[in-house]
């Protein structure tokens, strides 16, 4: 049985400063639809929704998931 994603919440954990949360939209055309900027040791908690269908990270971050924690490489 597969479980959805929908509704799904991962925590980002910034690791240095600067850190961007960027939400993506779901449908035909996948689009930013919001973004966030964390601090160094900033939480963000963020969801998957109707309207958010993948989330994009960029800078230095731990990111923890039902599935795990990552690390990203930058």
């Amino acid at each position: 049985m597969e479980q959805p994603t929908h509704g799904d919440y991962i925590v980002v954990k910034a690791k240095d400063q600067g850190v961007q949360v960027i939400g993506l939209t779901r449908g035909t055309d996948t689009k930013f639809h919001h973004t966030e900027k964390l601090d160094k040791g900033e939480i963000l908690i963020a969801q998957f929704t109707d309207h958010t269908s993948a989330i994009k990270i960029r800078g230095k971050a731990t990111v923890l998931t039902k599935y795990g924690s990552l690390d990203t490489d930058e």
